[in-house]
């Protein structure tokens, strides 16, 4: 009886719940699981009718698929048919094109290939500031897929006639200008063919980047800048002399780099500066001896000239020497005249010794600035390696302007030093025989009257 009822209760648990309190006996629960089956019983027909339902539209959809199926394979074969066929078809009209174009497809290459050179020369050329639309044709003609037209070709042919034509003239025009100072005015410009424009004495660069002229930063030397100047106003039919760069602005761009004398001197640095300091002072000190020597000549020579000694002058002071008798016999005045003599010669050799020292310093300076100059150059090297020439650019400079003007110095001094010791020997000998003419009279007249 236990079992019966551990069976039932196992039973009642593994069915649904649909009662809400518990069966108080074993009537009850017997009740209970009655109608429980006949729930379930109910609910599995109803389960079974929607399995069976669904099982026919389940096999309606699969054959509806099939169907579907069916019909795409079909179509699949019409679509490769069709493809084969047009395939065939392409690859005969591509034969026929072929046949029929002949050369057309080498004309169609060296079109483009004409046209791409052409865009690069035209984008760089002055013409462009008068016709820019050219460019953009090119650049059409140039990245087309399809033969050109024969308008086209004419188009091509007519762009590179007008620029071969416009390289051999002289226009004026009047076109947009970027200044110096950053501003765009309209300024009359001439240009001479492909390769100079110039405007009111001025020279333009053009920029192939924004189409545009601009004036060069630094201009050429004045001589040039006349010539364009006078060529701008000349009348037609005139000839004059006249400036281009053939380099299409090349050298003119190299010209107005080349450092001025100023900016040659700053690269020398503070030894540059010492440098040109000392032959400054060298100079002075030069225009001051050479005065002192032309006026000491000038008197020199007058007083030969004249019998009235005067003290302005050293052969004066030393022909005073023999009139105040200081002497009365001959090797006591030689040796007086000898006294005077030595006392000019510092007058007359006065800053000599300055400068000799001036010519033999300026250029240890300037290898002092060399080695300066080659120090900072491996320095850069070090750091940053040679691959940009401009990091070493301020080294080298100083090391080769310093020695350029430790020589201009040094040159000039080394003549200037060599003619004023010239110019006071002759002065010094003229003294010399001066002062032995004296003593030569001297003992002349004592002997007579020692006879």
């Amino acid at each position: 009886m236990k079992q019966l009822i551990s069976l039932l209760c196992l039973l009642t648990l593994s069915l649904p719940v649909f009662a809400a309190d518990k069966p108080a006996n074993l009537d009850e629960l017997l009740q209970q699981v009655k109608r429980e089956r006949v729930l379930e019983q109910q609910q599995n027909q109803v389960r079974e009718a929607e399995f069976a339902k669904a099982h026919d539209q389940q096999a309606s959809l699969l054959a509806q698929a099939k169907q579907e199926l069916a019909d795409q394979e079909k179509r699949t074969q019409q679509l490769n048919t069709i493809f084969n066929e047009q395939e065939q078809r392409l690859a005969e009209q591509q034969s026929l094109l072929d046949d029929k174009s002949g050369s057309l497809g080498e004309l169609f290459g060296t079109v483009r290939q004409v046209a791409n050179d052409s865009r690069a020369v035209l984008e760089s050329s002055m013409t462009n500031v008068q016709h820019p639309e050219r460019v953009d044709f090119l650049n059409q003609l140039s990245d087309s897929k399809q033969q050109p037209t024969i308008e086209e070709l004419r188009q091509l042919w007519l762009t590179l006639q007008e620029e071969m034509t416009a390289s051999g003239k002289v226009e004026k025009f009047t076109t947009p200008v970027i200044t110096t100072t950053g501003d765009v005015e309209d300024k009359q410009v001439t240009r001479i063919g492909v390769f100079t424009a110039f405007t009111e004495g001025l020279f333009l660069r053009y920029l192939p980047e924004t189409g545009n002229l601009v004036e060069l930063a630094r201009q050429p030397v004045d001589r040039f800048r006349k010539l364009v100047a006078e060529f701008e106003d000349a009348q037609p039919g005139e000839l004059l002399p006249t400036v281009i760069d053939p380099t299409r602005g090349a050298i003119m761009a190299l010209l107005v780099q080349t450092p001025t004398l100023k900016e040659r001197i700053e690269q020398g640095g503070w030894i540059g500066y010492i440098i040109l300091v000392l032959g400054a002072i060298g100079l002075i000190i030069a225009l001051i001896q050479f005065l002192s020597l032309t006026k000491d000549g000038h008197g020199i020579a007058k007083q030969q000239k004249q019998k009235e000694v005067s003290q302005k002058n050293p052969l004066g002071r030393i022909l005073s020497v023999y009139n105040d008798r200081l002497a009365h016999d001959v090797e006591t005045l030689s040796l007086k005249l000898d006294e005077a003599i030595l006392r000019e010669m510092p007058k007359l050799e006065r800053g000599l010794i300055t400068l000799a020292i001036l010519a033999a310093v300026a250029p240890m300076l300037g290898l002092l600035g060399t080695v300066s100059g080659m120090i900072e150059t491996f320095q850069s090297i070090t750091l940053f390696g040679t691959g940009d020439p401009k990091l070493m650019s301020g080294g080298i400079s100083q090391a080769l302007v310093t020695t350029e003007l430790g020589l201009a110095v040094a040159i000039p001094l080394l003549l200037i030093h060599s003619g004023l010791s010239s110019k006071s020997n002759r002065l010094v000998q003229i003294l010399d025989e001066e002062s032995a003419a004296i003593v030569a009279r001297n003992a002349e007249k004592q002997h007579d009257q020692s006879v």
